[in-house]
């Protein structure tokens, strides 16, 4: 049956999508949801015009949805939707947000359609370990946690950055180190499943109070084989 991811373009939805895959639920397609308010409560927001270029790197079918202004039942509601009529199940990156867990699981409940986590109360660091050691190229696209200065924007998230994090978590009350709940966003940019890794033309720093975002204006595919380097990762 048919197996639909919801992915955001950051390193959980994508990771959770590759295990899925190699775990006996190959994913045919990524959806990802767009919300009219930049604030959702429920899904990620950063960068999403860019899944369709992870998509295409890697072989995947893509579709979108968008999700009106309004609370979060109206952005479940046009989500549920989306997955009305298929029968596959959905796979999802969430790692310990209750709150989007219970939602997503009642929509799969109503449509029938089995919700798959594979990172669901899973240790954050670990989590993030295994994200950086299955050679995803992640970076820091959004940040709202003290400490998380915009230095860091467009970084990567790497073995050292991860021990960074965690020194933050002991030391800053909510800071979660896989960066579930807000804290901070990432886009994934390569991995070794792609055929391609995404280049980033044109990036622009947007600073607001406490938060600030790296918003991608321009970006394409650069495929493996152009690097000398065929099926690898860049």
């Amino acid at each position: 049956m048919p197996t639909t991811a919801l992915v955001s373009g950051g390193k959980d939805s994508i990771y959770a999508a590759y295990l899925a895959d190699t775990q006996g639920w190959p994913v045919d397609e990524l959806l990802t949801v767009r919300p009219s308010d930049p604030d959702s409560m429920m899904f990620h927001t950063p960068n999403l015009d860019l899944v369709a270029l992870q998509a295409e790197a890697w072989g995947k079918g893509h579709r979108e949805v968008r999700v009106p202004p309004g609370d979060p039942a109206a952005e479940l509601a046009a989500l549920a939707a989306e997955l009305r009529g298929g029968r596959g199940p959905v796979v999802v990156g969430a790692i310990a947000s209750s709150f989007q867990w219970s939602r997503l699981v009642r929509i799969g409940d109503r449509l029938g359609r089995r919700v798959y986590a594979p990172l669901w109360r899973k240790d954050p660091s670990r989590v993030v370990r295994a994200e950086i050691d299955a050679g995803l190229d992640i970076r820091f696209v959004h940040l709202a946690a003290d400490g998380l200065t915009p230095e860091l924007l467009g970084t990567r998230l790497d073995g050292p950055a991860l021990a960074d994090l965690e020194r933050r978590g002991r030391a800053v009350a909510g800071l979660h180190v896989a960066g579930e709940g807000g804290e901070y966003e990432t886009l994934v940019v390569d991995a070794p499943f792609f055929s391609a890794r995404i280049e980033l033309d044109r990036t622009e720093r947007v600073l607001a109070g406490s938060t600030s975002r790296l918003n991608v204006s321009s970006a394409h595919l650069l495929r493996k084989t152009q690097l000398g380097r065929p099926g690898s990762a860049a």
